[in-house]
């Protein structure tokens, strides 16, 4: 074999590797881990729930939690941006 076609094998073998490496995928698994706990936190009772049963005329304060407002949302968007971030990392 000649040393062109070689370099021709070579070079053949480098393109069908796969874009994404194993940290690639280990990071889009994290980032969805992290999106999905952040919903799990935003899960809970209605606004008009008191102890798991619909009252109309009782009001639920813990729609307004720090939990819902603040940390699930924090978690969903930091989720977003582990996925961003293992999408465009380059495989080395």
């Amino acid at each position: 074999m000649s040393k062109n076609q070689n370099s021709v094998k070579t070079e053949n073998k480098e393109q069908t590797s796969f874009y994404f490496g194993k940290k690639n995928y280990q990071l889009m698994v994290i980032g969805l881990v992290i999106i999905a706990l952040g919903f799990i936190l935003m899960m809970g009772s209605d606004a008009n729930t008191v102890d798991g049963k619909f009252d109309p005329n009782a009001w639920n304060d813990d729609v307004f939690s720090i939990r819902r407002i603040r940390i699930a949302p924090l978690l969903v968007i930091s989720g977003f941006v582990v996925e961003i971030f293992a999408i465009l990392r380059r495989n080395k």
